[in-house]
């Protein structure tokens, strides 16, 4: 239990500030958490650890639990001090209830008599905005000798702060509901809160945090949980992982190269203060060609980076310049290293934490702090520095990874060269297979990439021409996970589809120049239709990320099923519907049959039909194995007409999750693919 000190007791109602009400946010949530999808519906969850997690950055508490309860409830415990319970000398109610129920309200306003030196909660709308938008919450706060509780719905109080006991403990427990209303969904992904969470374990050395998934357990169990300060203390049994970190960033590192050869063996690293700003940063190369950079503001990823990315890249290129030149390493004649060369295989996190933070956006996407900038540049060069003159023979391995990667981006830009001039002077000339559309509305204006000439032919006669491209790919394409550019363009099959894109690629890529804002890729349903979507998934995500980001790639779903029941036509996209429609489900009691039928199996039948016989109908079941097996009439019902195809559009709710997955999937190294196949063999669908 972490001690009470002098700070801890100042921390009373006099430490929470005003700013303003809490009326908008359910009218506007978006303002508040980003969006009402999956992404906003997990934001609740941050929102509440971290306030308790800027209790243990505060040195005021050690271990958090978060516990997913039946019916969409999340509790989350700490032992910090708890929230102040007193009244509030402004609001002249409980300080608790002025936390819960105001905008903008929380210990991280009120300079140095605040709750707080350092918060990621810097707009103050946590607990408030979580409670707006939940249809149920409720605090309980242990503190003083007393345990002190207070009920909420959508906002509002449903009575006043009240005692409900007496304890030797402190700390905050909020339990929340999503309000269905609200939320396109309110099941949350326990992966996602795992994955989220662990970082924070890594980033504040000493805390225990604890995540356990019991929603299928039965409500009873919990029918005295408020009686208990960790729900652990019930007695059962769930899912439930605990991370505790004491190497703090190096550990990070290690965790996010498991599974790569590193360039060099010691892992830098450095903690500092500069200026009032505390600046941590560890780094890694690995054999690679990407490069991974994870930061932190006040312990909240920013993937948007910022002004700390800006200071750290900054001085990583002077100072591998820097030492190149003056070690001899790096001929005049190659001139300077670039960002791009000195990036390339980097592992790195970067960390600061700052006293008055500011982000761009209530999302805390990027880190608008100029100070930042400053302070990261001065305490990562001085300490990369001296790593880099202490250890020559790792430092030499650092610098020639940057020397390959300068070679590799000059013959890379040669041959992308060469494939826009010859584009130019063709007058920029389409690949010959490539069935154009006849706009020129990019926003209008749709790609299907399928797989061979077969499903080319149906596709380019069953499209609708004015609006719909198709380009067939012959094959494979070539892997991109370990490939540079110019190796990547001299594949006929990647490149004519480069240029179909028309945004070029690389340096100078151009989202503007799109020349189609639905890019689907249409893949016949079987093993090999799976891996093309694969390969083709690789090559956006490393090469073509902004379009990915732009919501302009796309997966058809074409049907597995036609289904023909005397005149009539139907298509099934899964078993289920297939079932569903012929009525011969035995693990669904609510699937009717058709009145009469009889049912026969073929099993012999090379086209895997079932024959259904019946005095006035005939149903028969034809499974499609490949988009060319369709005629241009079926295709366009079911796969090409907007009115009624199926299209999964690909996002990245977790690039850094995204990345691992293409990294073991696509990757070189055969054993971390090995491993991910065994983990999830049970998973996958076999079709015979």
């Amino acid at each position: 239990m972490a001690k009470e000190t002098d700070k801890a007791k100042k921390y009373g109602a006099e430490a929470i500030s005003v700013l303003e009400g809490l009326e908008p946010v359910r009218k506007r949530p978006g303002m508040y958490i980003g969006t009402t999808g999956i992404d906003g519906l997990h934001h609740l969850v941050w929102e509440i650890f971290d306030n308790s997690r800027d209790e243990a950055m505060g040195g005021f508490a050690d271990r958090i639990e978060v516990v997913l309860l039946p019916n969409n409830h999340v509790r989350v415990t700490d032992n910090g001090r708890g929230i102040p319970t007193d009244i509030h000398p402004k609001t002249k109610v409980s300080a608790l209830e002025t936390v819960m129920t105001t905008l903008h309200a929380g210990g991280k306003f009120g300079g140095e008599d605040s709750g707080y030196k350092v918060s990621g909660g810097l707009h103050g709308v946590g607990a408030s905005v979580v409670n707006a938008l939940s249809i149920y919450t409720k605090a309980i706060v242990h503190r003083d000798g007393s345990v002190f509780m207070q009920e909420y719905s959508q906002g509002k109080k449903k009575a006043n702060v009240k005692k409900v006991g007496s304890s030797k403990l402190q700390g905050t427990i909020i339990e929340f509901q999503p309000d269905e209303e609200i939320f396109e969904s309110t099941e949350f992904n326990f992966d996602t809160i795992i994955n989220r969470l662990k970082q924070q374990a890594y980033l504040v050395r000493g805390l225990r945090v604890t995540i356990i998934d019991a929603r299928t357990l039965d409500e009873k169990i919990f029918k005295d949980i408020d009686d208990v300060f960790y729900a652990t203390e019930i007695g059962f049994e769930a899912p439930s992982i605990t991370y505790y970190f004491e190497g703090g960033l190096r550990s990070l590192i290690r965790d996010l190269n498991k599974f790569q050869k590193p360039v060099h063996d010691t892992i830098f690293a450095i903690e500092k203060n500069e200026n009032g700003v505390g600046v941590e940063v560890a780094l890694q190369y690995v054999d690679d060609i990407a490069d991974r950079i994870v930061p932190f503001a006040n312990n909240i990823y920013t993937p948007g980076g910022g002004t700390h990315i800006t200071g750290f890249k900054t001085a990583l290129t002077r100072l591998i310049n820097t030492y190149a030149k003056k070690n001899n390493l790096l001929k005049e004649s190659e001139g300077n290293f670039t960002g791009e060369d000195v990036l390339e295989g980097l592992t790195a996190v970067i960390s600061v934490k700052l006293p008055e933070i500011q982000f761009e956006g209530q999302t805390k996407d990027k880190l608008g702090s100029t100070e930042a900038q400053g302070a990261v540049a001065t305490v990562f060069g001085a300490g990369f520095e001296n790593f880099l003159e202490e250890n020559p023979d790792e430092a030499r391995q650092i610098i020639n990874k940057s020397v390959l990667a300068l070679k590799a981006r000059k013959a890379a830009k040669a041959a992308k060269d060469s494939v826009l001039r010859k584009g130019a002077l063709e007058g920029m000339t389409l690949p010959g297979k490539l069935a154009d559309c006849q706009t020129r509305d990019a926003s209008e204006s749709e790609l299907f990439i399928v797989e061979g000439d077969s499903a080319g032919g149906s596709s380019k006669q069953g499209r609708d021409r004015r609006t719909q491209a198709v380009l067939p790919l012959k094959g494979k394409i070539l892997n991109v996970e370990r490939a540079r550019i110019d190796k990547m363009l001299a594949s006929k099959e990647v490149k004519s589809l480069v240029i179909a894109l028309g945004t070029s690629i690389g340096d100078t890529f151009e989202l503007t120049r799109a020349r189609y804002h639905k890019i689907i890729i249409a893949t016949d349903a079987d093993v090999d239709g799976a891996h093309i979507t694969t390969l083709l998934l690789t090559l956006f995500y490393r090469y073509f990320r902004q379009l990915i980001d732009a919501g302009y790639v796309y997966i058809a779903q074409p049907p597995l099923y036609k289904i023909k029941r005397g005149k009539e036509i139907l298509y099934a996209y899964t078993d289920e519907e297939k079932l569903k429609i012929v009525g011969n489900n035995p693990d669904m009691e609510e699937a009717e049959p058709i009145d009469g039928e009889e049912i026969v199996e073929d099993t012999e039948t090379e086209e895997e039909e079932v024959v259904t016989k019946k005095k006035s109908n005939k149903v028969s079941i034809q499974r499609y194995k490949g988009l060319g097996e369709m005629n241009p009439e079926e295709l366009w019902e079911t796969t090409m007409d907007p009115a009624r195809r199926v299209l999964k559009q690909v996002v990245i709710s977790d690039a850094e999750a995204a990345n691992q997955v293409f990294e073991t999937l696509m990757g070189n190294d055969v054993g971390p693919r090995k491993s991910f196949i065994q983990s999830h063999a049970k998973m996958a669908e076999i079709d015979f």
